[in-house]
């Protein structure tokens, strides 16, 4: 009974909802890799995919190397249906992503798609979202000033940093500021309007509005779709 199970059991949960003939967006993450995973799965029992359209180089070269049709976003009419994970989801299935660096990819992906769904593990529902750090992707120019700017309206947090203690890059080049809550935003729709609106933020990690079906991993390895 690990946490590993649980995500297990959500990513397979989600390989099954996928049919022939689809075009899935891949999320990123380690949640998203058990989909990615039970997805070539069911490639090689039989199901048929148009594409698989990836959010990051990382979810790319793992369904390249599971033998997925991965396809830059600009190359598909559509999506079907995106599975990716959440660090947060609130019971309004609102969510805060980003942990991996990939949110602004993984909502391009998400809003052009017919279907968002969420696969977690149990440990990621909230009473409200914002009790983990919340990342905003950042321009590099003028970075300082962007970060004084949200600062001045009460965000603090620290810049994302590598292991080596280099500044972490996003694939569009940019920076992750991770913001820290005293305690969750009642409103966290204002909260993103306000930082959205400072110039040099590119987009934060609240997710609103985009998320449909949930499949809930837990520890026992059972699943539940809500």
């Amino acid at each position: 009974m690990t946490i590993e199970n649980a995500k297990k059991a959500a990513g397979r949960a989600a390989a099954d909802l996928i049919k022939n003939d689809m075009i899935v967006g891949l999320g990123t993450g380690s949640t998203a890799n058990y989909f990615i995973e039970a997805l070539s799965f069911r490639v090689k029992q039989g199901l048929y995919l148009k594409a698989v359209v990836p959010s990051s180089k990382r979810s790319h070269d793992l369904a390249k190397k599971l033998g997925l049709p991965a396809q830059d976003i600009n190359q598909v009419p559509y999506i079907d249906i995106t599975v990716d994970g959440a660090d947060e989801i609130d019971p309004l299935k609102r969510m805060i992503k980003g942990g991996g660096g990939a949110h602004v990819r993984e909502k391009i992906l998400a809003v052009n798609s017919r279907e968002m769904v969420v696969i977690i593990d149990e440990t990621k529902r909230v009473s409200k979202v914002g009790v983990g750090k919340l990342p905003v992707e950042i321009l590099f120019f003028g970075s300082p000033a962007t970060r004084n700017a949200l600062e001045k309206k009460g965000y603090f947090g620290k810049w994302r940093l590598n292991e080596d203690g280099s500044f972490f890059i996003t694939e569009n080049t940019n920076l992750i500021y991770d913001v820290v809550f005293d305690t969750p935003p009642s409103y966290p729709e204002q909260v993103h309007e306000e930082m959205i609106h400072i110039p040099g933020v590119i987009d934060t990690g609240f997710f609103f509005d985009i998320a449909g079906r949930v499949v809930v991993g837990y520890f026992d390895g059972h699943f539940e779709i809500q």
